[in-house]
């Protein structure tokens, strides 16, 4: 469904954050990356939304190349949903014209339409009872998945996760991986950058791992945490586990 080979990004002051990275994503799947910070996780993923370009190598969506200057941008990202570590909900709207808003905007779809589809979905993600309400009026666990809910109601094939609970405290991180794993229960084809380990061993089809803009390591959770062959990784994963 997408095939990213041998991407490279070097950035204007010489920093290279991704190397020769080549990553293909069936219909479907969940695919997790961890790695250490500045590893270029993040990068990698803004780069499948043309939210970050590329120095080198080629990404293709259903054979559709995302960074050709021909392609329409704002088409791919109503394909490519992506939820990022900060909410960016608009604090003057509620929770309900919060997700409704791009695809009126950008899609220009009927509004009873699109209604109804926000509706199921912030009902779908726990918030039926919070759908007017304002952001201050929410926790973070709740904003962050209005945030989710926005980005499902533009319909996309697939759905991006940038550390979708780094900025969640605690208690409040369980009720996001809920949603994101009832999504992957639903067969919604998902890429996540996490440091949640435990959603990376129960939910992931393949787990990726990078260090220092290269991609060192992908194998199923099992192999993956269990028999661990690149010796960068084994020392990742004797640090945090």
């Amino acid at each position: 469904m997408l095939h990213a080979h041998r991407v490279d990004k070097v950035f204007d002051n010489g920093c290279r954050a991704l190397s020769q990275v080549s990553v293909t994503l069936r219909r479907g799947e969940v695919v997790v990356i961890v790695g250490p910070s500045g590893s270029g996780k993040s990068t990698f993923l803004r780069t499948l939304n043309r939210l970050e370009s590329i120095s080198a190598g080629r990404i293709e969506l259903e054979g559709i190349d995302i960074h050709a200057r021909s392609t329409n941008v704002n088409r791919l990202r109503e394909r490519v949903g992506m939820v990022f570590q900060g909410f960016n909900l608009f604090p003057h709207k509620t929770a309900l014209q919060n997700v409704m808003l791009a695809p009126l905007k950008v899609a220009r779809r009927p509004r009873a339409e699109v209604e109804q589809q926000a509706r199921g979905l912030l009902a779908k993600v726990g918030l039926a009872e919070r759908m007017d309400h304002y952001p201050a009026q929410l926790s973070g666990g709740q904003q962050q998945r209005v945030a989710i809910a926005r980005a499902l109601c533009m319909q996309p094939q697939i759905m991006l996760f940038d550390e979708p609970t780094s900025a969640l405290d605690p208690e409040m991180v369980g009720e996001v991986l809920e949603v994101m794993k009832s999504l992957a229960r639903d067969g919604m084809t998902m890429v996540v950058v996490t440091h949640e380990m435990g959603f990376a061993r129960e939910v992931a089809d393949r787990v990726l791992f990078m260090a220092d803009g290269l991609l060192l390591a992908e194998d199923t959770p099992d192999g993956f945490f269990n028999r661990p062959a690149h010796p960068r990784l084994r020392q990742f994963l004797s640090q945090i586990l």
